[in-house]
């Protein structure tokens, strides 16, 4: 058992500075401010998934103790009176009652090595229910991360969608200026009022984006209650594109050395090969040393006369015929550690197709964020030049509305190239079985 303590140690310290404890206890208040730190440690405590898994541990450990208490000796107390006619009583001399008190002590000493193994394997798959909370609360803290970047992607939406909004109004207000002083014809008043009436719909979509997003904040938080839901999320933060460099064979090796699911299943594995050892216990005998004290009525109805004295001894049971019982339990049992096995092997496949994915998108990404930075540099100097052209007359309305057209699609792919590109990231430490660099800070 005192393998499984470092690893339990080491869970507790990774979400200890964060959470505070593991205990489940009612959901705190979500901060006034919700930075990407302070979501992460909400959801660390208030997350249903991470609940869930803190609870199986709580069910393993159960196992292990219930397990565990083979090893150890068993004391049972028994006693009954009865009261019966007296021509059939089945004592000498004849009486019209009967009484009996016991106090046995057993203790197995050998089992086959059944109970080692089964020990064994409990601590194993104790290891593999830690080793399963944090996988939890990577995938878990993986989520709250994207739910937050797409907040804040969503709310930058809306800003750029109101400054093309403010653009167009304005660019609105010079045609109009124009048209009183004769100098442009109506039909280009017309064009700047139906380009401003096309672009409110973006931004009402975009403010309804933003309210779905953090909807989705709030459930990723696990974020419930009545006084919760009615309180608003006051999100502070922005999408700030800081490239980082990543190795694809370091990655790989990352995900085989740290991958939590790998290490589950390794330990899942080793348990089912204790599980074949508990089932060929089946096929040894048991033995087990039992002493204890016991009273009985005596020759007479008074209950001092009773008799009484101790007993000791050593018990064995061979099951030499049981119907081929054991030998279903030793092929079933073979048969889950080779599909544990095969499990095994099949999580290392996706563990290597993901790592591979997850590099590839984040070098898109990358290639998305240089290219759309450079991008809306330059539409912007585009916005500024049409917009003294046709101040100077050398240039039509037309340009300057496909001008600002451009400007707000450059705005917008740059906004989606750095929500990619910080997804792309925690979802590439993810698959390299990193933990969150924030709680590993």
């Amino acid at each position: 058992m005192k393998p499984a303590r470092p690893l339990l140690a080491a869970v507790f310290v990774l979400l200890a500075p964060i959470a505070g404890t593991l205990r489940a206890e009612p959901a705190p208040a979500v901060p006034d401010q919700l930075d990407l730190k302070a979501a992460l440690g909400f959801a660390i405590g208030n997350n249903f998934a991470i609940r869930q898994a803190r609870e199986r541990i709580k069910q393993q450990e159960g196992v292990v103790t219930q397990v565990t208490a083979q090893q150890l000796p068993t004391v049972a107390a028994s006693g009954s009176y009865q009261a019966n006619s007296t021509e059939i009583s089945q004592t000498y001399p004849q009486s019209d009652r009967y009484w009996t008190i016991s106090v046995i002590a057993t203790q197995t000493l050998y089992a086959g090595g059944g109970v080692r193994s089964s020990i064994r394997s409990s601590d194993l798959a104790r290891e593999a229910a830690l080793l399963d909370l944090k996988s939890v609360v990577n995938d878990a803290l993986l989520s709250v991360r994207t739910a937050f970047y797409g907040v804040l992607l969503d709310r930058e939406k809306i800003t750029v969608q109101e400054k093309n909004v403010e653009l167009l109004q304005q660019q609105l207000k010079d045609v109009s200026n124009r048209f009183e002083a004769g100098t442009v014809s109506s039909f280009e008043k017309l064009r700047a009022e139906v380009a401003l009436a096309n672009a409110k719909t973006p931004l009402i979509t975009a403010r309804n984006d933003y309210r779905l997003a953090l909807e989705s904040l709030r459930q990723a938080l696990g974020l419930t209650g009545a006084g919760a839901q009615s309180k608003p999320l006051n999100v502070v933060g922005s999408l700030d594109y800081t490239p980082a460099e990543f190795d694809l064979a370091a990655a790989f090796e990352s995900a085989k050395a740290n991958l939590p699911e790998l290490q589950r299943l390794d330990k899942l594995a080793k348990a089912n090969e204790e599980a074949v050892t508990t089932a060929r216990s089946g096929y040894l005998p048991t033995v087990a040393a039992y002493g204890g004290w016991g009273l009985a009525k005596g020759l007479t109805n008074s209950f001092d006369d009773s008799f009484q004295g101790w007993e000791i001894g050593i018990k064995s049971q061979w099951n030499i015929f049981d119907g081929r019982a054991t030998a279903g339990k030793v092929s079933q049992a073979r048969s889950l550690l080779q599909q544990s096995r095969l499990s095994f092997d099949e999580a290392e496949l996706s563990a290597e197709v993901a790592v591979r994915r997850a590099y590839s998108s984040w070098q898109e990404a990358t290639e998305l964020a240089d290219a759309s930075k450079k991008v809306t540099g330059q539409a912007e100097e585009a916005v500024r030049l049409a917009n003294a052209r046709y101040s100077a007359g050398t240039s039509t309305q037309l340009d300057v509305l496909q001008a600002q057209v451009d400007l707000t699609t450059a705005r917008t792919n740059e906004l989606q190239a750095y929500y990619t590109y910080v997804v792309a990231v925690a979802t590439l430490r993810n698959a390299m079985g990193l933990s969150d660099e924030l709680v590993v800070e």
